[in-house]
């Protein structure tokens, strides 16, 4: 027989009917063990329709892609004139009652056409160059540009300065399709971008893009661009105008001119430039020279309020929702704003421009409000003058890293009360040299004038830096580092880069986040997130997002007693008035206010921070591009006055409101911590050998003496720990020990004070009685007589802070006066504060009130040779 294709087909099918006819009863019989259709053939038979299946899908899905390329394909423009958006939906931005209009983002919707062939060669290269380097040679998807954008962004952080979509694909994206993000609009995106590089040459291709793509705020296409940020055609523009443009479209709300990163567009600006040259297309000699040619942008419309807040929340709106949502998506914004404050920020920094620039050399200014309850920004004023481009004006100061100075202080002294150090802790304000790497460290005081022991209220209200760089030492750089990163501080990343200094404002802050900072002060220690935005809507008035003040969660950072402490000592006027003098801007008449003025020691930055319980505000003074002020240019000088009349104004018939006063404190019981910062040893001496004898000793050659011991405080305390037990052998566990000793050993010597070293030979068998406190003479004194308070006056709580008088015959020839109160039923004094001799009549200003109970009031007046004398005791009762 001869077999053709139809009659093999039915022999086939004959012979498998007979052997499945002939075999059935031993299949069925032997189908478990390994047959034709046992368990191990059974894959092949199911795989065939799977088979079948999945070309079905694959064919399915190939007259899919043909259809979806078919229709698409429709949205591909005819031509490369232009592609008609308008009315764009306009994007407009509100005050927190939504009826104050600060921002209408499209008002003036421009696009204009212009013709590839009238553009400088250069403004052409300049676009490749930064967005698409292959651009003619690639089909349309530039593969080796995107991996390259995803390396370099990585290697960078994040860097904004490599693309990965190609020319072709950014036009039809801008052009043709929505902002959203999905797999379908990317699928779309593709096989547009495919078929438009089959449809029109790439010089086609690249006019449209030229005239189609947004350049930030109205400007769609780069004529419209040139003329809104030049003033001038495009085919007008230089080769450092070119390269501004072209380093606009990858970000345009972050690289707007007019917004808060203009260095970063000239930066991009420059990075654009250098690649010009890289690639041929310009000399390096010619890229070196437009980089330093002075760009001069138009003035953006004066109708928009608030403009360096607008353009903050525009940044936030870009980064959350994208650019083209912010231009294109018609949003309605309400944001936390409070236009009263606004005003009042814009007036008080304007009033002090004048005396600022012409006293100090301070151009500049900026100031941040927040209600510390919520965290909304309610006022947000980022340069003295946002027009004002000769002094950097659209730059945001108020979001740019400044060092703090002193305002820094707070943060450092509030862990520290956090650790069990108290306001009363004494730290010796004498010159000392800290160990640390690469090279020792020696900070020195503002003034240069050293006060000896001073309590950490005392340190901290005037401000002074060597106790503040012990107290970060006790607390730790580490811990301070913990801390901040906690409250939103973002510019503490590098670790490697701080050291103690950053107690003295050595690190640099934003002045939206210390204010951040400083409103967990005012909010009970619970911090807030800084909000600018209330609620978005779409331009359908959809909810995009809604933030209700009070769903902006709290995070606890201190404990209600650690702030009360510290807004005491921040509030307390007559503890800063040593150095501040009693009239100064840190005060609001009656109302209770806690205030810290800053100061670099180059004098570019002058600091206020403060705050009630119901508004924080900071502002910062200084010139934006870094130039030095005058010497005299202090933050209580330039800042405060701003701060003081922002707050005045604002808070005018508003109720007065207290900080919570802290809870009695209970001083452990040790020097320095407990506020006493010498013990007193009494001691038997034989006179002609200078040892120590028994007290049972006696006769003409034996005498008693008194002895005032002083140390430093890491003699009494465990730093990482300073209620624990005092360290058996200090000096031997902490590296400064010697260091915070020496000079307190000199600084014993010229007071009249003792060390160790002053000790007669084998005190050691004898040191049984130690006494704290005690006062040598007890003999009254007619040199000094105690006024305030008279013999049994009864103080209340009110009465605080309570004022001491005493009366110095002869004053000319004393020094100072240490004041003293101590228990009925103790001989221990307490040390309240010491002030200089002043003449006849001395005040003194009592702060802390102590517990109820009876009490002796003394002082002690040292004349120029440390030589001492004691009052009077007075007594009093404390009710």
């Amino acid at each position: 027989m001869i077999y053709t294709n139809q009659n093999w087909k039915k022999e086939a099918l004959k012979r498998k009917k007979n052997i499945l006819t002939k075999y059935k009863p031993a299949i069925e019989k032997n189908s478990s063990h390994g047959s034709f259709f046992s368990k191990k053939n059974r894959p092949k038979k199911i795989l065939k329709p799977l088979i079948k299946l999945a070309f079905l899908i694959g064919f399915i899905a190939l007259v899919s892609l043909a259809g979806a390329f078919f229709w698409f394909s429709k949205e591909l423009p005819k031509s490369t004139e232009l592609l008609t958006k308008q009315p764009l939906p306009s994007t407009k931005i509100y005050d927190r009652t939504g009826q104050i209009l600060l921002n209408d983002a499209n008002s003036d919707f421009k696009r204009i056409k212009i013709s590839l062939n009238e553009l400088p060669e250069y403004v052409k290269w300049s676009t490749i160059v930064a967005e698409d380097r292959t651009f003619y040679s690639h089909h349309g998807i530039n593969f080796r540009g995107l991996i390259r954008a995803i390396f370099v962004n990585i290697i960078t952080g994040g860097s904004k300065s490599q693309g990965g979509s190609s020319i072709s694909q950014q036009f039809i994206k801008n052009a043709l399709l929505s902002s959203e993000k999905t797999y379908s609009r990317k699928i779309k995106e593709a096989i547009l971008t495919w078929q438009l590089e089959r449809k029109f040459s790439k010089d086609e291709i690249l006019e449209m893009y030229f005239n189609e793509i947004p350049y930030g705020g109205t400007a769609y296409g780069i004529e419209a661009a040139s003329e809104k940020y030049f003033n001038k055609s495009a085919k007008d523009l230089t080769l450092a105008e070119a390269a501004t443009l072209a380093a606009i479209p990858q970000a345009p709300s972050y690289y707007s001119p007019y917004g808060s990163h203009k260095d970063k567009l000239l930066a991009r600006k420059d990075w654009v430039l250098n690649s010009l040259a890289e690639e041929g297309y310009i000399s390096q000699e010619k890229a070196d020279e437009a980089k330093k040619q002075n760009l001069e942008f138009s003035n953006i419309s004066s109708a928009i309020m608030a403009p360096h807040f607008v353009f903050y929340v525009r940044d936030l709106i870009a980064q959350k929702y994208g650019d083209q949502a912010l231009e294109e998506g018609g949003l309605k914004i309400i944001t936390t704003l409070d236009m009263e404050q606004q005003k009042n920020a814009e007036q008080a920094i304007a009033e002090n421009l004048e005396k600022n620039v012409t006293k100090y050399n301070a151009k500049n200014a900026a100031l941040v409000a927040m209600n510390p309850k919520t965290g909304e920004i309610t006022a947000m004023v980022g340069s003295t003058n946002y027009f004002d481009n000769d002094n950097d004006g659209a730059v945001n100061v108020a979001i740019r890293p400044r060092q703090p100075g002193s305002s820094f202080k707070p943060l450092v002294y509030a862990l520290a009360f956090e650790k069990g150090y108290s306001p009363q802790t004494i730290v010796f304000d004498v010159i000392t040299k800290f160990k640390a790497e690469p090279t020792d460290y020696t900070p020195h005081n503002y003034s240069e004038h050293y006060f000896g022991p001073v309590s950490m209220k005392k340190a901290l209200a005037g401000s002074l830096n060597v106790p503040a760089v012990k107290t970060m030492y006790l607390v730790g750089v580490d811990n301070i580092l913990n801390l901040i990163e906690k409250m939103g501080y973002t510019t503490f990343n590098d670790r490697s880069r701080f050291g103690l200094s950053i107690v003295l404002g050595g690190g640099e802050v934003k002045l939206l986040e210390h204010v951040a900072g400083y409103a967990s002060f005012a909010n009970n220690g619970e911090y807030h997130a800084p909000m600018a935005i209330l609620k978005v809507e779409d331009k359908d008035g959809k909810n995009l997002e809604e933030n209700k003040p009070e769903d902006n969660r709290a995070k606890k950072i201190f404990k209600p007693q650690t702030v009360k402490l510290l807004n005491n000592v921040l509030s307390d006027n007559n503890e800063r008035a040593y150095v501040f003098g009693q009239s100064n801007y840190l005060t609001l008449d009656s109302r209770p206010v806690a205030a810290k003025t800053g100061t670099t020691n180059d004098y570019k930055d002058a600091w206020t921070v403060g705050y009630t319980p119901s508004l924080v505000a900071g502002v910062w003074v200084g010139n934006t591009r870094g130039e030095a002020m005058k010497t005299s240019a202090d933050g209580s000088a330039v800042a405060a006055p701003i701060w003081n009349a922002f707050m005045k104004k604002t808070l005018e018939n508003k109720p007065v409101e207290n900080f919570m006063a802290p809870d009695s404190l209970s001083l452990p019981d040790k020097p320095m911590l407990n506020g006493k910062f010498f013990t007193e040893i009494k001691l038997k001496v034989d006179k002609l050998t200078g040892e120590a004898l028994d007290f049972n000793n006696s006769g003409e050659n034996v005498e008693e003496r008194t002895y005032r011991l002083v140390h430093n405080i890491l003699h009494y305390v465990n730093k990482n720990n300073p209620l624990s037990p005092a360290p058996e052998k200090p000096w031997e566990i902490d590296e400064n020990y010697s260091n915070f000793e020496v000079p307190i050993e000199e600084w014993a010597k010229k007071n009249d004070y003792q060390t160790i070293l002053d000790l007669p030979k084998g005190y050691e068998k004898y040191l049984n009685n130690e006494q704290t406190l005690e006062v040598i003479n007890n003999q009254p004194a007619t040199e000094i007589t105690i006024v305030k308070p008279y013999n049994n006056e009864q103080i209340y709580e009110e009465n605080f802070p309570y004022v001491l008088e005493a009366t110095v015959d002869k004053a000319e020839n004393y020094a100072k006066i240490d004041w003293y109160y101590k228990k009925m039923d103790n001989n221990n004094g307490n040390f309240i504060g010491y002030q200089s001799v002043n003449g006849k009549n001395n005040i003194y200003t009592w702060t802390d009130a102590p517990e109820t109970g009876s009490y002796y009031i003394y002082a002690i007046l040292s004349d120029k040779n440390n030589q001492t004398i004691k009052s009077s005791e007075i007594r009093v009762e404390r009710k």
